[in-house]
C-alpha cells in the first residue's frame, strides 16, 4: 500500500480523534478495520462459491438457480476455507448502509456480538465499545466511510492491505499513547531482530506476553518470505490486558494466522493458559522494570524455577526461567531484558545467571541502543536462550556470542531511534554465521568467506572460562572489547529510591552500633 495513503487515512482518523484520549480511541477504530477485514474476506468467499455454482465443469456446480442462492448461506462452505462467517447484519454493506443512522453504534456493538456468536474462534474477543465511546455518532459514520476507502487486496494477497491498515494504526496509537505504548506494541526493530535471529519457518511459536501479537506477524512475513506456510506455524499467546488481549486476536485473524490465546486474559505466572505446553521458538518482550513483580509467596515452589527462586520484584528472572520452561528440547527464545540482567547482584539474580550459563542455555546476548523503544528511552538488550546448541550448524556448546549494536541505528525523529534493514542483517547474519546454520549468508554484498570471525568492538564468541573470569556478567561491551559503559535500565527517581532506601538502612544499621558502643562504654564506667 502507498505509504502517502496510509499517512493520509492516519492523519484523517487521528483529526476525527478530537479530545478522545487515544487509549480509547484505538479500540473501536481497530474494531471497525477488523469487521472490514471478516466482512470483506466473507464477500470474496462468496463471490468464489457463486462463480464455482454455476460453472458446469466445477465440482460444485449446481443447476438450480434458487439452490444456489440457498447453498451461499451455507456456513460449512466458509469454515471449509478457514473464512468467518458473518451475518448479515454484521456484513460491510449493512453497516456502511446505516453509517449516519443515529442508532449506528448499537448497530456497531450488535454486529460484534453477531459475528463472535457464528465463530467460537472469535468468542469475547471482538471490542464492543461503540455505545460506551464518547464518539459523537456522526464521528463513527464518518469514520465507517474512512474504513471503507481501504482496498481489500486481490489474490494471494487479500486482506494484506487491511492487515498494513492495521498494524501502522497500531504503531501510531502507540506513538501517540507514549508511556503505556509498551503495553501493547514493540517497534519493528526490536521485533525484527528476534524473528530474523531465530528465523521461524514452521513450528510451535509462544509469546508469554503477547501485547497485540506483532511478534506473530513478523514472523509469518518472515516464513513466507523464506518459502514457509503460514499452515506450518502453531500460535500460541498470553495477554493478561483483557482490550491488548482482544487487540491481539484480532490482528491475528487479519493477517488469516490461526492461533490459540487462552481461554481468558489472564497472569503469565499464577495463570497459565498453556501450562503444557513446550514450543520451538519463544519471542517476548515482556513487562520489566523496578516495577514488575510475580505472586512468590503462591509459587516459591514453582517447577519453573529450575536455576533458583528469582525476586518477586523486578520479575526478570522470572520471565527468562518461565521461557526456559515452555521450550522443547531444541527449543529457541528471543526475550528483551533491561540490560540490568547482565550485571545485577542484587537478590540471588546472579547465582541464576551464573547457573544458566554453567547449563549453557544462554546462546547470544545482544546490546542494543537506547531510545528504541516509544515508552522509555532506557537501553535495553536481547537474551537468546536455546535449549541444544547443535541444532543450527556447528556445535557451539560451552559458548556464547556476544553483539554489542549500541551504536548501531539511526535517529528517525527527535526522541526514536530505529535500525535499517542492513543493520537487523549484519547482527542476524552474524548469529547465523556463528551458528554456520542454513540461513547464513556473507555479511556484506560480494563477501566470499561465509564463516564467523570475531570483530573487536562488535562481536565476540566467549567460552565458560572466559565468562567465568568476567564473574559471570554478560554485558557484550565487556568481551567484544568495545567501551564499556554502565548503562542503566531504571528511570532516575526509582534508582534513587533505591539507593535512599539503602542509605537509610545503613544509617540505621550505624545507630545500632554506636548504641551498643556507648552501651559498652557505660559498663565499663565512661559515658558519651
Amino acid at each position: 500500500m502507498n505509504q502517502d495513503f496510509k499517512n493520509a487515512l492516519w492523519a484523517t482518523a487521528n483529526k476525527l480523534r478530537g479530545a478522545v484520549d487515544p487509549a480509547e480511541y484505538k479500540y473501536p477504530v481497530l474494531g471497525l478495520i477488523f469487521l472490514k477485514y471478516v466482512s470483506e474476506s466473507f464477500a470474496a468467499r462468496q463471490a468464489e462459491l457463486t462463480t464455482a455454482f454455476a460453472d458446469p465443469k466445477n465440482e460444485f456446480y449446481l443447476d438450480d438457480e434458487a439452490m444456489r442462492a440457498g447453498e451461499l448461506e451455507e456456513r460449512d462452505y466458509y469454515r471449509a476455507s478457514n473464512t468467518f462467517w458473518v451475518p448479515e447484519k454484521a456484513r460491510w454493506s449493512f453497516i456502511q448502509a446505516n453509517a449516519k443512522q443515529p442508532n449506528i453504534a448499537v448497530l456497531l456493538d450488535d454486529a460484534m456480538r453477531l459475528v463472535e456468536e457464528d465463530n467460537p474462534k472469535l468468542a469475547n474477543l471482538l471490542p464492543k465499545v461503540y455505545v460506551r465511546t464518547t464518539l459523537e455518532q456522526n464521528t463513527l459514520g464518518t469514520l465507517i466511510d474512512l474504513v471503507a476507502s481501504i482496498d481489500f487486496g486481490q489474490g494471494e494477497h487479500k486482506g494484506d492491505v487491511l492487515g498494513d491498515v492495521y498494524e501502522y494504526f497500531l504503531g501510531n496509537f502507540a506513538g501517540a499513547e507514549g508511556k503505556n505504548a509498551g503495553e501493547f506494541y514493540t517497534t519493528s526493530s526490536i521485533v525484527n531482530i528476534i524473528v530474523e535471529v531465530l528465523a521461524p519457518k514452521k513450528g510451535k511459536l509462544f509469546d508469554p506476553a503477547c501485547g497485540a501479537g506483532g511478534m506473530f506477524v513478523s514472523t509469518k512475513k518472515f516464513s513466507t518470505a523464506h518459502g514457509g506456510r503460514v499452515a506450518d506455524l502453531s500460535i500460541y499467546g498470553q495477554e493478561r490486558n483483557p482490550n491488548t488481549w482482544k487487540i491481539a486476536a484480532m490482528n491475528l485473524a487479519i493477517r488469516g494466522l490461526d492461533f490459540n490465546l487462552g481461554q481468558k486474559p489472564g497472569d503469565t505466572f499464577t495463570e497459565d493458559q498453556h501450562p503444557d505446553l513446550k514450543a520451538d521458538y519463544i519471542l517476548m518482550n515482556p513487562p520489566f522494570g523496578a516495577g514488575t513483580e510475580w505472586s512468590k509467596e503462591s509459587l516459591t515452589n514453582d517447577p519453573r524455577w529450575v536455576y533458583g527462586i528469582p525476586p518477586a520484584k523486578p520479575a526478570h528472572f522470572a520471565w527468562l526461567q518461565h521461557a526456559l520452561y515452555h521450550m522443547s528440547s531444541k527449543g529457541q527464545a528471543g526475550i528483551v531484558m533491561p540490560n540490568g540482567t547482565l550485571t545485577t547482584t542484587q537478590g540471588g539474580e546472579d547465582t541464576i545467571r551464573q547457573r544458566m550459563i554453567e547449563d549453557d542455555v544462554v546462546e547470544c546476548i545482544i546490546s542494543l541502543p537506547g531510545q528504541l523503544f516509544l515508552n522509555t528511552q532506557i537501553p535495553c538488550c536481547l537474551w537468546f536462550l536455546a535449549k541444544d546448541k547443535t541444532k543450527n550448524g556447528r556445535d557451539r556448546c560451552g559458548e556464547t556470542l556476544f553483539i554489542d549494536a549500541r551504536k548501531m541505528g539511526y535517529l528517525k525523529d527527535r526522541v526514536n531511534r530505529a535500525f535499517t534493514d542492513e543493520d537487523i542483517q549484519k547482527i542476524a547474519q552474524t548469529v547465523h554465521l556463528w551458528r554456520e546454520d542454513e540461513d547464513r549468508t556473507p555479511i556484506t554484498e560480494g563477501q566470499e568467506q561465509q564463516s564467523y570471525l570475531d570483530i573487536p568492538g562488535f562481536c565476540k564468541s566467549a567460552n565458560l572460562e572466559e565468562i567465568k573470569e568476567r564473574g559471570f556478567v554478560l554485558s557484550p561491551g565487556r568481551y567484544c572489547g568495545s567501551e564499556d559503559v554502565e548503562d542503566s535500565d531504571e528511570v532516575f527517581e526509582t534508582r534513587m529510591g533505591e539507593l535512599v532506601a539503602q542509605l537509610k538502612e545503613l544509617f540505621a544499621k550505624s545507630n545500632n552500633l554506636q548504641q551498643q558502643v556507648k552501651n559498652g562504654l557505660k559498663e565499663l564506667g565512661y559515658e558519651l
